[in-house]
């Protein structure tokens, strides 16, 4: 028999789905379940009966699955992939592909953007179990349907592939984001905390977007990159013949630049401590002096600080003014590591790889079993990490399909290593636990942060933090 792609039938194509380990649904173009395989009933813990024949809303509205992929391929008329649960809490990564009607004049529909897609015949729609690696434990047997398929995702508008918003699928980022929204509309000093290559810089003009100064300039700074005998001029300015080398008509400072804007102090755990005072004075009389200079000139600035640091263990050791700490924390912003937002890993990876596609030319995928690696990995970097991977990726393999072999060098002797392992009663994560248990305690007993912070003896900017790591809030 001949098995090109013209004579093979549905009859013959079907028990090729049913051998398959991946969950598979086949839906008509109303969104009407037509067809699902045996890991599809396994995966989801329903009967075949159950499932054929009924709407992707009604599966979806009796809980089977939540969202529904299916939905969002019929609205976009493109290729999806998604991470969903089923109704018992199973993580699933999912892929829906259109599958179109042959191409006629009259066959065009609007898809949005100004843009036209053919008419969709019915979604073929494979799902995956990654509820483990999700946990990073052992992987399940891996698949080898499942394809992270770069070259749909080029179909996205520019503007998405290249906006530098904030991935927000995490419980624990979407309460980030929350919270900066909440504080773009006022002019609090906000201090952001975080491990390098969260996306603290990225937050911080957020904050500056989303608010009231959008208008205004957004100057960043980066406290550790200038010289100490150079910062005061950056920051502040100088006049002519401050000093020997000075321009003759003196330079304007930074803070002034972002007057009716907003100022991102990156890494201000590296300001000098005689700068430190300057700061302080800086934000309590809202104006500056520049370098060599007598006349104050008034400023209209918002000040948005970050480190990487723990400024409270600095001010302890004497490396930080403890005022100027008071000052610049009033209101704390923690953001959470990568390796505790895994909803976020996937769009960053997609994000990222189409990203990269466009700009290189390429038109790379990632394998399911590449994917894992991915998805597992614990992403020590974090997003700066992530950023660079899938760089080097696009840029290195010559074959467009990246496998699990092609980020061997990379990731998979530190994922394999941390799998091996992991151990849910390990002290750290006892710990982790009992301390998540007493915080939760805490909260149901005290009104308000301050007084959390005073019967479990820590600092109130120590209880935000923690709370926000665990996802908690009062």
């Amino acid at each position: 028999m001949d098995f090109n792609k013209t004579s093979l039938t549905l009859d013959q194509i079907l028990p090729v789905f049913e051998g398959i380990t991946d969950a598979v649904f086949i839906d008509n173009a109303d969104g009407i379940c037509q067809w699902c395989n045996n890991a599809c009933e396994e995966m989801y813990d329903i009967d075949y009966d159950e499932i054929v024949g009924r709407s992707v809303d009604d599966l979806e509205s009796s809980g089977i699955f939540t969202p529904s992929v299916t939905k969002r391929v019929l609205d976009e008329k493109r290729e999806i992939t998604i991470i969903h649960e089923n109704r018992f809490g199973k993580r699933l990564l999912t892929t829906g592909s259109p599958v179109f009607l042959p191409m006629t004049s009259g066959d065009w529909v609007a898809a949005g953007g100004g843009r036209y897609a053919r008419q969709i015949a019915f979604i073929v729609t494979t799902s995956r179990d990654i509820t483990q690696i999700s946990r990073s434990k052992k992987d399940a047997p891996a698949p080898a349907a499942t394809i992270l398929k770069a070259r749909n995702l080029k179909q996205l508008d520019e503007k998405d592939i290249y906006n530098e918003s904030l991935v927000s699928e995490s419980s624990a980022m979407k309460n980030v984001i929350a919270l900066a929204k909440r504080l773009s509309t006022v002019n609090s000093t906000v201090l952001i905390t975080g491990e390098s290559g969260v996306g603290k810089g990225l937050l911080a003009k957020t904050l500056h977007e989303e608010g009231n100064r959008w208008k205004g300039p957004f100057v960043t700074v980066n406290c550790g990159a200038i010289p100490d005998n150079l910062i005061e001029s950056e920051l502040f300015g100088y006049v002519a013949g401050a000093f020997t080398g000075s321009r003759a008509g003196g330079k304007q400072g930074l803070f002034e630049a972002a007057q009716d804007g907003t100022i991102f102090l990156d890494e201000i755990s590296e300001l000098p401590l005689n700068l430190q005072v300057k700061l302080l004075q800086v934000i309590q009389e809202r104006q500056i002096t520049p370098v060599g200079g007598t006349k104050p000139i008034p400023i209209d600035v918002r000040i948005i600080s970050a480190t990487n640091r723990d400024l409270e263990a600095l001010v302890k050791e004497g490396q930080f003014r403890e005022d100027l700490y008071y000052r610049l924390n009033v209101v704390p912003i923690n953001v959470p590591p990568l390796r505790e937002r895994h909803d976020d890993i996937l769009p960053l990876i997609q994000k990222n790889l189409a990203k990269c596609n466009n700009e290189l030319g390429e038109n790379k995928t990632i394998s399911s079993d590449a994917l894992s690696v991915l998805l597992k990995y614990p992403w020590p970097g974090n997003i700066r990490e992530l950023q660079n991977i899938i760089e080097r990726l696009v840029i290195t393999t010559s074959h467009n399909l990246i496998s699990e072999e092609d980020i061997f060098i990379f990731i998979k002797q530190e994922a394999d290593k941390i799998e091996e392992n992991y151990d849910d009663t390990s002290l750290a994560n006892a710990l982790e636990r009992a301390e998540k248990e007493i915080l939760s305690q805490a909260l149901e007993n005290y009104k308000s942060t301050r007084a959390i912070a005073k019967v479990l003896k820590v600092s109130q900017p120590t209880i935000v933090r923690k709370l926000n790591k665990y996802g908690l809030s009062k």
